[in-house]
């Protein structure tokens, strides 16, 4: 079954909207990878600073394969045009979560 990974952001109110904007400058970087099966970026509503980047895979090998691929170059590059310097993160942490999906259901008639 899936491999559903999160990716718990610690975001400052102040840097919000320079992370949605870094993610929305990046659609679909991810869509063509193999074994990508879906893709959420969850703003905190109340009570914390923490996004969740939600993304599912086959299996661990495809998740691993894109971290060590698009995923690495994507953030190594992408300087902001002034001499070449990447951009000051806007996250000031970040975990990852790990899970296997044992049980799903889909609306019937999907």
């Amino acid at each position: 079954m899936s491999v559903v990974k999160i990716n718990v952001l610690t975001v400052p109110q102040e840097q919000r909207e320079t992370l949605e904007k870094r993610f929305a400058s990046r659609a679909h970087a991810v869509e063509n990878s193999d074994g990508f099966e879906w893709f959420e970026l969850l703003r905190p509503v109340e009570g914390t600073d923490n996004y969740l980047v939600y993304t599912r895979w086959r299996d661990e090998a495809s998740f691993q394969a894109w971290m060590e691929g698009p995923m690495k170059a994507a953030h190594q590059g992408g300087g902001s045009g002034d001499g070449g310097e990447r951009p000051k993160p806007a996250a000031s942490g970040s975990t990852v979560w790990s899970f296997e999906v044992v049980q799903q259901a889909r609306p019937v008639g999907s």
